[in-house]
């Protein structure tokens, strides 16, 4: 705790977490890029016992499983966002342990949403220079499969 020299109370003074500034930039242009892109966002930052997911949205499109020309997908959006290429860029941190446990959320939203019709697991991921600039955007319609 720090002194607050206002009324010198001690008191906790929160710093911003450098990562979450970060993780909220890159979710707010991956809702521009969905949005622009014809998705409709539902819901942000759902949580359950399991993990989170950072965007829910739906999106009418071709259901190919059911030959279906239009169907309404719900779309359960992962965003990565990554300052410099260090360790490794926005696409390469979904890793192998990341796609299982997006499974499983998806799943349990799916479960307690009681959804019926056709879903998928995106990613939009956002690359930016070690400056802070931003360098690409990629959304990756279903980017975690199986």
């Amino acid at each position: 705790p720090r002194v607050n020299g206002r009324n010198g109370s001690a008191e906790e003074i929160q710093h911003p977490d450098p990562r979450r500034k970060l993780g909220d930039a890159g979710e707010a242009i991956a809702l521009k890029t969905l949005a622009r892109a014809g998705l409709t966002i539902v819901e942000r930052n759902w949580r359950c016992a399991v993990g989170e997911l950072d965007i829910v949205a739906q999106e009418v499109a071709p259901d190919y499983a059911t030959g279906t020309s239009e169907a309404t997908w719900l779309v359960l959006v992962e965003v990565r966002t990554r300052r410099g290429t260090r360790y490794g860029t926005a696409w390469q941190s979904l890793s192998p342990r990341k796609q299982a446990k997006l499974r499983e959320v998806a799943a349990h939203y799916v479960q307690a949403t009681g959804w019926e019709g056709p879903w998928r697991i995106d990613l939009v991921a956002i690359q930016m220079d070690a400056q802070g600039h931003l360098h690409a955007v990629d959304h990756l319609r279903h980017a975690v499969t199986g």
